[in-house]
């Protein structure tokens, strides 16, 4: 249940969080230009109304579409979400984030639905009209069912916390959002209902208190601050400050999490702090007019309504009092307690809420990644699965593009130049940089740690995913033909080599011809050259809808062709749709493997020669 709403609080993050920076232009326009701002401008209060009823939830729309269905996926919330605002007088933040992803999910299903069954020559019409038509309905559907409810749902929701706020009942939501908070579970609570009902609250007000119930600083403060004093345990007391920088003046809450996870009664600190001061807020008429994100005091006074700057300063004194005051003495009680471990432990917390896991020193999955997870990554994933299978260490050894590392990877192995990019889509692995996919020392060293591992393991049953070997399938099913073949070429620039891969590609008719300048791209990204002599140019990732079919072909240089310091003789050029040619790059890669191999195929005379090869 946890996980499940941890989920669900990260994609509603994911959605709203790109976007906290219209939400911020929106709330400072709010608090300078309406008639109560602090510059009253009648023209230029025109610009708030249409920026939060249309503007805002269009960009969540999209974000959330894109999330689940690309770019096109993206298109298609957004048209759909203009159904829903158009269905409403209420602002459709939560229209946006419910038909966002619902766009991009029927994109997605109706893509896959025809994938390989569009004429060539009719792509481009097709994915147009789809997102043209498709997007239509749903804006109706939008208009005539989704608004209605999603205003009825708004109202709700609007209703109820206003018999909070009547009764004095809402401080008491701190309960539930400080623990929250320490357990990465706020997002949900923040995104999905508090931000929906503020931008409600204060469309009408001018200001929301809904902004104010997380964004707080001055909680957390009191915390650090309270460990700054009192804390008996060196490292944890001389990391305090530094701490305190970072959360107020930061607004990175995160950084306090630790100093609660060392010592769980301490968030009693918090929750008495928060309550008192939502009631001081509450009493007082307080609110912002904008979220405070991230949530740091410059941050929290900049989005004050005018006129009410102390007042808000006040309710963040007051949290930071009161939250020092209640944990200093459990502080002074908790013995030496190590910031370390809870940082361990927080870490661990944050990989579940993620949906991730963290690396422990068993690794059972491995994965390739290149920026296509088309060409170079399948191969070395191939090479390298056969290099461990003698082990009997029960590893899976895939390959992948570099931003759809899979959640439970161990061991993420990609080039240099991808490697900010393979942290950022799977922090939670080992990530090993190298040259290239074939040679290279560093999976020279991660095959020795895995072969002394072996050495305790040597009953373990081998469970290494491979792939059936359907290469002769393949070469049989025109993924690689006599056409696409061609020996005896003169040595060429890397360049025009590549595009002559491309140009023959598009020849046999595998892909368009946009195709081969993504060829070109790519390689000035990250150089496709395997090593051993052999190079596997292929388009972007961004280029695979102009793929109009499986295909493979090969072009030998016997003289060679230069890459960087290396030089290629033999060059596969490679366009994929789906998972079709990984089959025939396992043998290609179990073929080149063997030198004596390599040199057949560079001097091999005839294409009947090369593609037996591969049967």
């Amino acid at each position: 249940m946890k996980n499940s709403v941890q989920k669900f609080g990260k994609f509603l993050s994911a959605m709203v969080m790109p976007n906290i920076g219209a939400f911020i232009a929106w709330g400072f326009i709010t608090a300078l230009f309406i008639e109560k701002g602090w510059f009253p401008n009648p023209r230029l209060e025109t610009l708030v109304t249409p920026m939060l009823s249309y503007l805002i939830p269009i960009l969540i729309a999209f974000q959330g579409g894109k999330m689940v269905g690309g770019d096109r996926g993206g298109i298609m919330g957004a048209i759909a979400t203009v159904g829903v605002i158009c269905g409403s007088d209420q602002t459709m933040l939560i229209g946006a984030m419910l038909m966002g992803p619902v766009g991009g999910l029927v994109i997605k299903y109706f893509d896959k639905a025809v994938e390989g069954k569009i004429p060539a020559g009719f792509e481009m019409l097709v994915n147009n009209f789809s997102v043209g038509i498709l997007g239509m309905i749903l804006a109706i559907i939008g208009y005539y069912l989704i608004g209605p409810v999603m205003a009825g749902i708004l109202a709700f929701l609007t209703a109820g916390v206003s018999i909070l706020v009547q009764n004095k009942l809402l401080p008491f939501v701190a309960i539930f959002i400080e623990p929250a908070k320490v357990l990465f579970l706020n997002n949900a609570i923040n995104h999905g209902i508090f931000t929906p009902i503020g931008a409600e609250q204060a469309a009408e007000a001018g200001k929301s208190i809904m902004y104010m119930l997380e964004a707080n600083p001055g909680p957390g403060l009191g915390v650090l601050l309270a460990y700054w004093a009192f804390a008996k345990d060196k490292t944890t007391k001389s990391s305090a400050p530094g701490a305190v920088i970072i959360h107020f003046l930061g607004g990175i809450h995160e950084i306090y999490f630790p100093y609660i996870l060392m010592n769980p009664v301490i968030i009693i600190a918090p929750i008495v702090a928060s309550i008192v001061t939502i009631f001081f807020y509450t009493i007082t008429g307080a609110g912002l007019v904008g979220p405070a994100s991230p949530g740091s005091i410059i941050a929290f006074l900049a989005v004050a309504p005018k006129g009410e700057t102390l007042i808000v300063l006040g309710g963040v004194l007051i949290a930071t009092v009161i939250s020092f005051l209640v944990a200093s003495p459990i502080v002074k009680m908790a013995g030496e307690k190590n910031l370390n471990e809870a940082t361990e432990k927080m870490k661990d917390m944050k990989a579940e809420a993620k949906g991730l896991a963290r690396t422990t020193g068993e690794i059972k999955k491995i994965v390739f990644a290149c920026d296509a997870g088309m060409g170079s990554s399948a191969m070395g994933a191939t090479k390298f699965r056969n290099r461990i299978a003698p082990l009997n260490l029960g590893i899976t050894v895939i390959n992948t593009s570099v931003d759809n590392v899979p959640n439970d990877t161990d061991v993420v192995v990609c080039q240099t130049v991808l490697q900010d990019r393979a942290k950022a889509s799977a922090p939670q692995a080992q990530l090993i940089t190298i040259g290239n996919f074939l040679a290279d020392p560093n999976l020279d060293a991660l095959y020795a740690s895995l072969e002394e591992k072996a050495s305790g393991k040597s009953e373990t049953v081998a469970t290494t995913e491979d792939k059936v070997d359907n290469a002769s399938d393949n070469v049989k099913s025109g993924i690689m033909v006599k056409e696409g073949i061609k020996t005896g070429l003169k040595s060429v620039s890397k360049e025009e080599a590549i595009k002559e891969a491309g140009k023959l590609l598009n020849e046999l008719g595998y892909v368009n011809e946009n195709y081969i300048p993504s060829m070109i791209e790519r390689e000035n990204t990250v150089s496709t050259y395997m090593g051993f002599g052999v190079a596997i140019p292929h388009g972007t990732s961004s280029a695979k809808n102009e793929v109009k079919k499986t295909g493979i072909v090969l072009l030998q240089y016997p003289d060679g062709v230069d890459f960087g310091d290396e030089k290629a003789y033999l060059i596969f050029g490679i366009a994929g749709i789906g998972d079709e040619h990984l089959d025939l790059l396992a043998k290609i890669g179990g073929v080149i493997e063997d030198e004596a191999n390599i040199e057949k195929l560079k001097n091999a005379k005839t294409p009947e020669e090369i593609l037996e090869m591969f049967k």
